[in-house]
């Protein structure tokens, strides 16, 4: 799965001189947290809501509202924006995405077009990383959920395949975790009939099934 296909194309960004307050006020009509930043056409920036209420005064001021206002209008986004940030390029895969997300404890990646690394055509968010696992796992569906442990060993998926061809049961979608040392968990999902059955010739194959849920 390419980044293209799941991010927010054309994404709401502002430019580095407009002030705290009015960043503010796109981001609240906007209903976005994080806004890239882009300058004559580049993107050079990404500010979060974080960043900009760290910039703010804090409630414990002594300041009114109207000289708080003030203040925020004379702070510019491109004093407070993360200048040194990460991109990715729109047909890199959702893997690479989602691993670095998750190495630099982000929640999203601005992406910028493969033919010039400059140009913002895109934004990927944990939301988006969140959506594609629930399609993956075919639960919008409400399949049911077969889930089981094995040792890894080779052709195992094609035996648990059989097993399913076998017994004339379609198999929508499986996710493969890998647990300590050669033990897996597969879980299986489909518009599955005479579950026990299945659980029986999933056994005898080598498979522990330790649960069978239809979520609906």
């Amino acid at each position: 799965m390419f980044v293209y296909k799941r991010m927010t194309k054309n994404p709401v960004f502002i430019s580095k001189d407009i002030s705290i307050l009015d960043a503010m006020e796109v981001m609240r009509v906007s209903n976005v947290r994080r806004l890239p930043v882009v300058d004559d056409g580049r993107l050079v920036g990404i500010v979060t809501s974080r960043d900009l209420h760290m910039a703010s005064p804090s409630p414990a001021t002594t300041l009114s509202k109207y000289e708080a206002n003030y203040l925020l209008r004379k702070i510019t986004v491109g004093e407070i924006m993360s200048a040194n940030l990460l991109t990715v390029k729109e047909k890199a895969t959702i893997e690479e995405v989602a691993l670095l997300m998750y190495k630099n404890k982000i929640g999203a990646i601005p992406v910028v077009s493969d033919d010039d690394p400059g140009k913002l055509v895109g934004i990927i968010t944990e939301t988006d990383i969140f959506k594609l696992l629930v399609d993956v796992m075919g639960l919008p569906e409400g399949k049911t959920r077969i889930t089981a442990t094995f040792h890894d060993r080779l052709g195992m998926l094609a035996e648990v395949g059989l097993v399913f061809k076998n017994l004339g049961q379609n198999i929508t979608s499986f996710t493969i975790i890998n647990e300590e040392g050669d033990n897996r968990e597969i879980v299986i999902r489909g518009d599955f009939v005479n579950t026990d059955k299945i659980k029986e010739q999933m056994e005898k194959g080598g498979f522990k099934v330790i649960d069978i849920t239809n979520i609906s």
